[in-house]
């Protein structure tokens, strides 16, 4: 491959000692066009030196000859790149709309630095500059990982789609917060949930004076560890009360809060699809339920949403997701509980109650439909531990005894 190394629009009459701020550029000739029969170049500018232009050159030749040569685009914006490969992993099939969601949320977080820029110039300093400023702005660990696992699927498929030469997420750290004595100690790693006779006073509370299926829902939660979209989702065909079980398949996604425009989407995870027992006290409920609801569907016959769901309003939509975060925190203010609780939170307390109950942690993760969750663990770990510190505490006793 032939090469020429010249300076374009050079005006100086001293071509070695150039003031007028022209760059090196070079010409290869690279073969010809089997369309045209026409000679085929490659020319590239804005090189300070004229080495300089020899060994992007070289390199070039280097992978003409390998086969490894990338044309990048040299217009082509993070932004639009970002939204096309969006538009690309939702057409997969094999993601739920909630997390296309939040591969939205976390591309407007790159969109702060990267925006407008060629996706060619976005190098690995400029890359790991961001992703330490994201930390430096107070974002959560989660959002940060979040962010920067996004980043390095954008980039991973413009350099398989042969638009973008080298990933500059390549060996990008994410910092982390480092953490004080009291959570390296497990204090803070622990999530908030209701202890045995905090959870009776809530229940108590609850039956007393809670509003329309209060009782039911919080109940259902407590002593199954669903999520609760997953309750939401639960349909009067998924109970089985002769065999005294609950079937999971399916969870409820409606981040609009709109009554009528929620969607059923697969769980969370495989292991997510699962059938648990439950105790009678529940399917208790539950009948009654069933008997009340069909009260309502023949007093209001067409104007009934009728699509089998057990957890719904008076018109036969399910519930959402807001309204249940709504009436527990009033409830946990009435029974002088801690309010920053969630649903969630029933779901942990029924980690901790399970451990106390000595049931194994994987008998625990199958219930919950965990395949793997440090939370649970480290809920178990905590709750197991003052078990073994309280036998020890017994035998010392015991052994005392005249």
């Amino acid at each position: 491959m032939k090469g020429h190394f010249y300076r374009p629009k050079c005006k100086c009459e001293n071509k070695k000692r150039c003031k007028c701020g022209a760059s090196w550029a070079y010409i290869l000739d690279v073969g010809t066009d089997p369309k045209t029969g026409k000679r085929k170049q490659k020319k590239k500018s804005g090189f300070k030196t004229k080495q300089e232009a020899q060994n992007a050159a070289a390199e070039l030749i280097y992978e003409l000859q390998k086969g490894t040569y990338v044309k990048e685009d040299p217009s082509l914006t993070f932004e639009e790149f970002a939204y096309e490969w969006l538009s690309m992993y939702e057409r997969t099939g094999k993601v739920k709309e909630s997390t296309v969601r939040v591969r939205r949320h976390e591309i407007a977080r790159l969109l702060d630095y990267f925006a407008k820029l060629k996706l060619k110039d976005i190098a690995r300093k400029r890359y790991q500059d961001a992703i330490n400023s994201l930390a430096e702005r107070g974002f959560a660990q989660n959002t940060i990982e979040g962010a920067h696992r996004t980043g390095r699927m954008i980039f991973k498929k413009a350099v398989e789609m042969e638009v973008l030469k080298k990933d500059p997420t390549e060996f990008t750290h994410v910092p982390k917060k480092q953490k004080t004595v009291e959570e390296l100690e497990g204090r803070k790693d622990i999530p908030n949930y209701l202890e045995r006779k905090e959870l009776q006073t809530f229940l108590s509370i609850t039956q007393e004076v809670g509003l329309e299926l209060d009782y039911l829902i919080f109940l259902t939660l407590s002593y199954t560890g669903l999520r609760a979209g997953e309750l939401c989702a639960l349909k009067w065909r998924d109970i089985d009360f002769q065999e005294q079980t609950i079937s999971i398949t399916k969870t409820y996604y409606n981040p609009r809060n709109n009554k009528k425009m929620y969607k059923l989407l697969p769980p969370k995870t495989a292991t997510s699809i699962r059938v648990i027992d439950v105790d009678e006290i529940v399917l208790n409920e539950l009948k009654l339920r069933q008997i009340s609801q069909e009260k309502k569907k023949t007093r209001l016959k067409e104007a009934y949403h009728d699509e089998d769901f057990i957890f719904t309003d008076e018109y036969g939509y399910p519930i959402y997701l807001k309204k249940i975060e709504n009436r527990m925190s009033r409830l946990l203010k009435l029974a002088e509980l801690n309010t920053e609780l969630t649903p969630h939170s029933l779901r942990h307390t029924h980690t901790s109650l399970l451990a106390q109950a000595r049931v194994s942690l994987p008998e625990i993760m199958e219930r919950l439909g965990h395949k793997d969750e440090d939370t649970t663990k480290n809920i178990y770990l905590h709750v197991t531990k003052d078990m073994k510190k309280e036998a020890s505490r017994k035998f010392k006793i015991l052994m005392e005894e005249q």
